[in-house]
């Protein structure tokens, strides 16, 4: 196996524990031997356990000596809550280890200096905008700013409504739409939503229909109180009810809870406030081939006055989810 092949089953381990690491990064890791083969695999823990490159060298065991890591990010050099992955590797007696994106936490940083100083060939692999745009970007976001991810997730019609002028919305987007999102909802850390999200519609704000481990942190934003018998106060998922409007406020609570990855989901006014602050990291869009010419719109006031003020965004993907459209977006990044 190769290294891009090698890289890319460590991407999909990193993959498949996304929603279970947080505030640690969800990291995967392969090891080849000398020969190239595959000798062992691994993905990060959760918080307290082992990183991924130690999983994977234990499954490897003695036949890593002499051959290579490949790890979704570069390896750890900092004795946290648990001994630095550098070490392990050094250990280990691998040869060769290639990462794909470096490590921007200044705490962990260095990895590969420390690895390259102590003999070993360490450097940048391949498919890293892969891992940047994929199971590391809320990860990598969190540890360069401090706060949590902010993903806008939300389905509308083609005229940009997302529900017809009587208040129904049900269903605007596919059932394949609806299953993906349920999916994506398994590997955040979190779903947020107004108050007047939950007295209007109710939701569950859960993973369902499909199996799941874990359900994501509920989040609800707004100074009032919420119905009795909510469903979101269940005890199918926790819920915390931050009684804020804002936007900082609300990031800060959520980074003291662990949280880095948020899916907004909420109404035009909470998703305006955010907006409006430059705190929606992601827009995901899933655009319905319906038409409606009436009803509420998917974003309230958000502090944009004339075009020239207008949110600017770079498309980075444009797909399609059954009949549905589905466009991920990021801000423009103002250099300066």
């Amino acid at each position: 196996m190769n290294i891009e092949q090698a890289m890319a089953l460590a991407v999909a381990r990193s993959e498949s524990v996304r929603g279970t690491t947080s505030p640690n990064p969800p990291v995967g890791a392969v090891v080849l031997d000398a020969g190239g083969e595959v000798v062992g695999t691994g993905a990060t823990r959760p918080p307290g356990g082992p990183h991924a490159e130690v999983v994977a060298l234990a499954e490897a065991g003695e036949r890593a000596r002499g051959g290579t890591a490949v790890v979704t990010l570069e390896p750890c050099s900092h004795h946290g809550r648990t001994p630095p992955c550098t070490g392990a590797l050094l250990a280990a007696g691998v040869a060769r280890v290639r990462y794909a994106v470096p490590d921007p936490n200044p705490l962990a940083a260095g990895g590969g200096a420390v690895l390259r100083a102590a003999g070993v060939d360490a450097e940048e692999g391949p498919l890293g905008l892969e891992v940047a745009r994929g199971p590391l970007r809320a990860w990598l976001h969190y540890a360069r700013t401090g706060r949590p991810h902010v993903t806008w997730k939300y389905a509308s019609t083609l005229d940009g409504r997302v529900a017809a002028a009587d208040g129904t919305s049900r269903w605007i987007s596919s059932a394949e739409s609806r299953q993906e999102v349920h999916e994506l909802r398994t590997r955040v850390d979190a779903i947020m939503v107004g108050g007047g999200t939950v007295r209007a519609d109710d939701p569950r704000l859960t993973a369902r229909g499909i199996p799941a481990e874990r359900q994501p942190l509920r989040v609800v934003v707004g100074k009032g109180d919420l119905p009795p018998g909510a469903r979101v106060l269940d005890d199918e998922a926790e819920t915390v009810h931050l009684r804020t409007h804002d936007p900082d406020e609300v990031l800060a609570a959520l980074s003291g809870r662990g949280v880095v990855d948020v899916l907004l989901e909420g109404g035009p006014t909470l998703v305006g406030a955010f907006v409006g602050a430059g705190r929606v990291d992601r827009v995901l869009l899933y655009a319905a081939p319906k038409l409606l010419g009436a009803g509420p719109m998917a974003l309230g006031e958000a502090g944009v006055a004339t075009i020239t003020d207008a949110v600017g965004l770079v498309v980075e993907e444009v797909s399609m989810c059954g009949p549905d459209v589905r466009i991920s977006a990021v801000p423009v990044v103002v250099s300066g």
